[in-house]
């Protein structure tokens, strides 16, 4: 239980930032299934399209610090790679 007005805010805060991260890394573990399932079909175009979206998402997660910048450096490194194949 918060004792100062202060601490009473930062809970508050905590909860509505909690509730906004969580609904952006729903949206990314979305993308990913996504893409991965059009990488099992033989639709590249479609996987491209996937693909760019998913690293724009992940750029933007890691721009603000909701997923580690390697991360999403390594996923567009995945999504290229898969592109490419």
């Amino acid at each position: 239980m918060a004792n100062t007005k202060s601490a009473q805010k930062n809970n508050r805060k905590t909860i509505a930032r909690t509730f906004h991260n969580r609904s952006r890394k729903s949206r990314l573990k979305t993308l990913a299934k996504k893409v991965e399932a059009l990488a099992a079909g033989d639709d590249k175009e479609a996987l491209k399209v996937a693909a760019g979206q998913y690293v724009s998402a992940m750029d933007r997660a890691a721009k603000t610090h909701l997923v580690h910048n390697n991360k999403a450096n390594r996923t567009k490194a995945a999504m290229a790679k898969l592109i490419a194949a």
